[in-house]
């Protein structure tokens, strides 16, 4: 190595490792060139990885799971999904069609002790948001409630009778 002196009259190292030159010399034998000087861990930074006898290597699946993308906020695309859920809003009958509606009832009331098969169309209102959809249901009238105003089918479905749009009696 070269020695060079300094303007103000000390002398100075070529190459030394606060120079950025090459590694120094260690306890083990090491020559000054293996590797090029970084800094304080320099004794560590070559060793070979440590693998444990008692913990075996994750396997690579699990690994990558530990850098999938972090949902911050929790729920907020099933919010979304709700909001752009559509429903229907509740029709109004006119007079006409209610009286309609009532003829047929009264109609099939009268043939309740006989359980008469119908097709139901009823309002099944949304329990989340305004609105909510119209239901169609063919099956056998078991029991109608006219305290209630329910038509309880053989199935156990229960059908408000303020929720009926349409009514027909099957065969």
């Amino acid at each position: 190595m070269l020695d060079r002196e300094r303007a103000d009259g000390t002398r100075h190292e070529n190459g030394g490792a606060h120079a950025g030159g090459t590694k120094p010399a260690d306890d083990r034998g090491g020559s000054r060139n293996e590797q090029p000087a970084i800094g304080p861990y320099d004794d560590i930074l070559y060793l070979p990885h440590p693998i444990s006898a008692a913990h075996p290597p994750m396997p690579v699946a699990e690994r990558a799971a530990q850098f999938s993308p972090f949902a911050a906020l929790t729920g907020y695309e099933d919010a979304i999904e709700e909001t752009e859920r559509m429903t229907q809003e509740r029709l109004e009958l006119t007079e006409d069609e209610k009286a309609a509606l009532d003829e047929k009832l009264r109609a099939l009331l009268a043939e309740a002790d006989s359980c008469p098969q119908a097709e139901i169309t009823w309002f099944l209102p949304d329990e989340r948001k305004a609105g909510g959809a119209y239901v169609t249901y063919s099956g056998t009238i078991k029991k109608v409630d006219m305290a209630a105003r329910l038509i309880r089918l053989e199935d156990g479905r229960t059908v408000p009778m303020d929720e009926i749009v349409e009514i027909e009696a099957l065969p």
